[in-house]
């Protein structure tokens, strides 16, 4: 696998809505480079090009797209954020919290870190398949990246 063409991100602790979503993308072929991480830490090393990506990742090729859950093991989603949007060479990247936290004080946050969309994670499939279905296609196919 070539790390530096991935085209989405996935960062989501949850293996069953990870499943989820990346069936979706596929399905819709939407996603034909998605890669999954499951936890904060590991996706700082991936945008990154640290830890494990040392020299088999460059910075300089992010993802088209990150899709960021909020509540994670070791390092939660609104730090990764953070660290993201606070890096001249990330910071551009748009940045998906798909999440199941409603709290504004959490979407608060995320704006204000620069988090370019947030969305809740619906409940049942149909919304949740639906939701995976139009995110991608506005993400990846009609928003033009600013890098």
């Amino acid at each position: 696998m070539d790390h530096n063409s991935i085209e989405v991100l996935l960062v989501e602790d949850n293996m069953e809505d990870a499943e989820m979503t990346t069936r979706e993308l596929i399905k819709n072929h939407l996603a034909n480079h998605l890669f999954h991480v499951k936890d904060g830490a590991e996706a700082l090393d991936f945008i990154f090009a640290t830890g494990k990506y040392t020299g088999i990742r460059d910075i300089r090729y992010p993802p088209k797209v990150i899709l960021l859950d909020i509540q994670m093991p070791k390092i939660n989603g609104i730090e990764v954020l953070r660290e993201i949007k606070s890096n001249e060479l990330t910071k551009a990247t748009p940045v998906i919290m798909l999440t199941s936290s409603k709290e504004d004080p959490d979407i608060q946050k995320c704006y204000k870190l620069g988090a370019n969309s947030y969305i809740v994670k619906p409940v049942n499939f149909e919304d949740f398949t639906l939701a995976i279905k139009n995110l991608g296609f506005y993400w990846l196919i009609l928003n033009q990246p600013n890098f």
